[in-house]
């Protein structure tokens, strides 16, 4: 097993990826639970536009500043706040919704507060990896990461589609603040390395221009993270019109819409583990660009799809590619990224990735209202093929097999 995950021959990262997975079931649970009961409350398909939007645009606004932070405070330390704040929502809004006092407002500002969190969890966690790991092992950890978050995803909206019937809501929510004790014990039992940190006095923002610049200006790593942000905006927003095509085009329920999420999930764990299971990292540019395909063309059928088996077996396809190409850009990243400003460049990471999805959640939920979920789903999944088929001709023609692989030196 370590010759393929050999990421978890590392003690601290046995320790990440034990509380990790408990966490990440919990937070998905309450993902879950949170957009069903947000439809359930407004019947409004505009209105979890706005929930996905409000939950989302802290990693735009923000993620530059998480990136600051990864770069000039110890991490470690970093991720046990971020961890514990998350731990504290999912207890308050489990109090809300178990005393009968919730309301659709209570659930936007609490997605917005997590939404905050997460701007600085994600490039402050991300660039942790390589003191858990160093960076031979770094891209399989970061593939196994991708295994544990899709993994989750596949046994969380399950168990809340369950949970939802029988116990209601609130429970996910108690259950997801629970699940965080997890990853602070994995956290504490740490032994990590202090790291050199370099303070040149500039400000947070200046400090996240700095790594932007640099990403830009390198062409493996500019080249995969706007096909990613493409794929971000548009094409991964199949997730806000999960709840309609649930409720309204396959006439399910909450277990219906929970297991159309685990679908894609278990498509994201083999794409993820498949990509774990790789000893060479090459030809990225090739392999970004056709999981790319395969994404917006399942995403164009889907749009087509009313039975319950179809849209399950796309969901997976869309799943596994996204995962891959998401694990793909990432290693690309963070082999070309200086130990010095890791967490500023997966600072830029996040804020393509996830930082524009609050922008195509906000866009798709306005679109859906005009034309319906279908024809927007069509619409998106075909913006996201022309991305595709502009990074073959321009990348993918143009660069050698090793292209974007190779770090420079620190």
């Amino acid at each position: 097993m370590y010759t393929r995950f050999r990421a978890l021959k590392h003690r601290n990262f046995q320790l990440f990826v034990a509380g990790q997975l408990i966490s990440m079931i919990g937070t998905w649970m309450q993902t879950t639970a949170q957009q069903w009961l947000v439809y359930k409350l407004t019947g409004s398909v505009a209105l979890l536009g706005l929930f996905s939007f409000l939950n989302q645009i802290p990693m735009l606004l923000l993620a530059w500043a998480g990136g600051h932070v990864g770069d000039r405070y110890n991490r470690h330390r970093g991720v046990i706040v971020t961890q514990t704040c998350s731990m504290v929502l999912a207890f308050v809004l489990a109090g809300l919704t178990l005393t009968g006092r919730i309301q659709v407002w209570h659930l936007i500002a609490i997605a917005f507060l997590v939404g905050i969190v997460n701007a600085f969890d994600v490039p402050i966690r991300q660039a942790f990896f390589v003191q858990m790991v160093g960076k031979e092992d770094l891209p399989n950890a970061i593939a196994l990461n991708s295994s544990i978050f899709n993994g989750a995803r596949v046994v969380g909206p399950a168990i809340a589609g369950f949970a939802i019937l029988w116990i209601g809501e609130g429970w996910c929510f108690f259950l997801n603040g629970v699940s965080f004790i997890a990853v602070l014990i994995a956290l504490f039992m740490m032994r990590v390395e202090r790291r050199p940190i370099e303070h040149s006095g500039e400000s947070p923002l200046r400090s996240f221009l700095q790594g932007f610049r640099f990403a830009m200006s390198d062409v493996p790593i500019r080249s995969a993270l706007l096909l990613l942000c493409m794929l971000s905006m548009f094409g991964l927003q199949y997730s806000v019109f999960l709840p309609i095509y649930a409720h309204d085009i396959l006439h399910g329920g909450p277990k219906t819409f929970g297991l159309l999420m685990s679908a894609a999930g278990v498509g994201a764990v083999l794409g993820a583990l498949q990509f774990a299971a790789r000893t060479v990292y090459t030809g990225m540019a090739k392999w970004i660009g056709a999981t790319c395909t395969v994404c917006a063309i399942c995403l164009m059928a889907m749009a087509e799809a009313r039975s319950f088996w179809l849209c399950a077996l796309l969901l997976f396809a869309v799943g596994f590619a996204a995962t891959s190409q998401m694990a793909a850009t990432n290693t690309v990243v963070q082999q070309r990224s200086p130990d010095a400003m890791r967490s500023r460049l997966m600072a830029v990471y996040a804020t393509m990735f996830m930082g524009v999805q609050p922008i195509g959640a906000l866009l798709a939920g306005g679109v859906a209202k005009r034309i319906g979920t279908p024809d927007t789903l069509l619409l998106f999944g075909v913006v996201v093929l022309v991305a595709c088929v502009i990074f073959i001709f321009r990348v993918v023609m143009k660069t050698g097999p090793a292209e974007g692989v190779v770090a420079p030196a620190d």
